[in-house]
């Protein structure tokens, strides 16, 4: 089980990363084309992606840790 759990907890980390530093390039670059209706694309991808995958990991973070110190005594 504490395995398992700290896979789950990796897995967390490295989607919070991946998907924030993917999210902040997609956004740099529509920006620096200067294009309101890109910009406004590519935000309203943003936030779906944060809801699926940054929102997900967030939870994911707290509760596998908790679950991981209780388990490690």
């Amino acid at each position: 089980m504490y395995d398992l759990l700290r896979l789950a907890h990796v897995i967390g980390a490295t989607v919070l990363l991946g998907t924030a530093a993917g999210i902040a390039f997609f956004m740099v670059m529509s920006h620096r084309s200067k294009d309101p209706k890109l910009v406004a694309h590519v935000a309203g991808i943003v936030v779906v992606a944060d809801t699926v995958f940054t929102a997900t990991a967030a939870v994911l973070q707290p509760v596998s840790g908790a679950a991981l110190a209780h388990l490690a005594g």
